[in-house]
């Protein structure tokens, strides 16, 4: 459905239902405006500058560290500072922004909550108007919520809250400026600031943020430069806004520097986004013959390729004296399985305790049930609020980033990706972005890993463990046979509503398609609009 509004250039393709206008309001909907018609031709320009790299290294051309910007590496400077409830992030939660999950998250104990608008949100309409009415009611300290005869209001001691608007990939369709889609950044960015800064900053807090996907330092600029205009428009203090960078693209870990430099003034932290790191590996190095990776499951932070870029992001950040903020356990509590659910924990322990050992300040959960898990490590190997002055051993290489880890490439390990991208993919086109599969909380960047490594083992020809070859005819058997097993776990009547097979159509063509496609969501995204 379309709306036209009062504003001139402005268009909202979405059912405008009630209390919506309370978050699209003409103002909020004018400072998107003014940020995009600023911004919009650098965001394009980037993105096509992503096109020419792509092109670059699938040519044959090594990725390695900008000697252009060598003097930033190598120079004597720091990033501005770091607020007070910012100084301990020892165990910060993640999820979706739905009602329930923003007050448990808020609830749980852990010194932040990053609520999520991008990899744990299926961008439908809904979810991210309503997940910016749950922010706001979070932030203001008044959000409650009456379900299945249960009451749910926040504690007096909560999280601090911090915000992920989407990537600069992602456009936001449901809102038109002067024709054209908005970026789903700058919308997600431009409304939480909008609403919320001043009453953060008056409770002690303040507009903070976590920015995904970046895979260059004029990228940063642009975030930089979005944050100076919006604190100018709003009146804020240069320096208000405070972000932590997610370091989860290859090309981002060899500019990890350089982001740090050009958010200088913004920035206290950047994080160890392990799953789309390793989706962002196989998409950078997806020609090289010589860089293809073993079963998904093998390849975890214990890896020297994955060991390396951990060390590397917190020597970069400690050097800076910004925190080192450790990767998500997506580990979830199992019922009904005492066994297997003491082995998720002791899991969970022991990846907190090699972050905690490496020199991470903090780290990631999903789920409220692991977050004593995780704060009991670091509150023993961890006992000050951080560890700025650990560095770890060792130099950052190109050699340490880019070799691959050994490891099975096996039967089993292809049915898994086709099985959790075919259920993850049906449950985002149902509107779900956070999805428990496999006793584990899965967002985007899981199908991602799955669906990237099927076309890289298939356009390399891989031969499994078992002596067959990966072909696009038998990756299409194994998404027959894979649709067959989650029919019979879901049911007859629930799977024909449950998308599953448009799922695995969007699932083979990404897997067979000639060129590797940068995203799932942006193929998958047209679908909201086309419904």
């Amino acid at each position: 459905m379309t709306s036209s509004t009062p504003l001139p250039g402005i268009t909202i393709r979405g059912t405008m239902k009630p209390g919506y206008d309370s978050i699209l309001s003409d103002a909020a909907l004018l400072f998107i405006a003014h940020l995009h018609r600023m911004y919009e031709p650098t965001r394009q320009s980037l993105l096509r500058a992503r096109q020419e790299r792509k092109r670059w290294w699938a040519e044959g051309n090594s990725i390695d560290f900008a000697p252009e910007t060598s003097s930033v590496r190598d120079g004597q400077w720091s990033i501005a500072g770091t607020p007070a409830d910012l100084q301990d992030r020892r165990v910060e939660i993640t999820g979706p922004c739905d009602r329930k999950m923003v007050i448990n998250a808020l609830n749980s104990g852990a010194k932040c909550f990053m609520a999520c608008l991008e990899d744990a949100t299926s961008p439908t309409f809904d979810n991210v108007v309503e997940g910016q009415i749950n922010l706001h009611d979070a932030a203001a300290g008044t959000i409650t919520l009456e379900d299945k005869g249960k009451s749910y209001a926040l504690n007096e001691q909560t999280a601090v809250l911090i915000c992920r608007p989407r990537g600069w990939h992602l456009p936001e369709a449901h809102l038109l400026v002067d024709g054209e889609e908005v970026s789903g950044a700058i919308f997600d960015f431009a409304l939480y600031v909008f609403h919320n800064a001043r009453a953060l900053i008056a409770k002690g807090s303040g507009p903070y943020f976590y920015l995904p996907k970046m895979e260059h330092y004029l990228e940063a600029r642009l975030w930089n430069n979005i944050f100076v205009t919006a604190q100018s428009i709003l009146g804020l203090p240069l320096g208000t806004i405070k972000t932590t960078v997610l370091i989860e693209t290859l090309p981002g870990a060899f500019m990890a520097d350089e982001i740090l430099y050009e958010l200088r003034d913004h920035i206290v932290a950047l994080n160890c986004g392990r799953w789309d790191y390793i989706f962002s590996y196989i998409k950078t190095l997806s020609g090289d013959p010589t860089k293809i990776l073993p079963d998904r499951a093998s390849v975890n932070m214990g890896v020297p390729f994955m060991a390396h870029y951990a060390a590397h992001v917190v020597r970069t950040c400690h050097k800076r004296g910004a925190h080192a903020m450790g990767g998500m356990s997506a580990f979830i509590p199992v019922k009904g399985d005492e066994a297997r659910n003491a082995a998720a924990f002791a899991a969970v322990k022991a990846d907190k305790e090699r972050e905690a050992l490496l020199g991470h300040d903090g780290t990631w959960v999903a789920h409220p049930g692991l977050v004593p898990v995780a704060l009991e490590v670091f509150d023993r190997l961890m006992p000050a609020a951080n560890q700025l002055t650990k560095m770890p051993e060792g130099e950052v290489s190109t050699e340490g980033l880019l070799t691959p880890s050994a490891g099975p490439k096996s039967a089993a390990g292809l049915a898994m990706n086709v099985n959790v991208a075919i259920g993850y993919i049906a449950a985002w086109l149902r509107g779900q972005g956070a999805v428990p599969l496999h006793n584990m909380m899965e967002d985007a960047a899981t199908a991602e890993i799955s669906r990237t490594q099927l076309w890289q083992w298939r356009t390399h020809g891989v031969t499994l463990d078992d002596g067959s070859k990966v072909t696009a005819a038998r990756i299409n058997d194994e998404i027959k046979a894979q649709l067959a097993v989650w029919k019979g776990e879901v049911g007859d009547n629930f799977y024909a509503a449950g998308r599953y097979t448009e799922a695995a159509t969007i699932l083979s063509d990404l897997v067979t398609a000639r060129e590797l496609p940068d995203f799932l969501t942006t193929p998958a995204y047209r679908k909201f609009m086309a419904a």
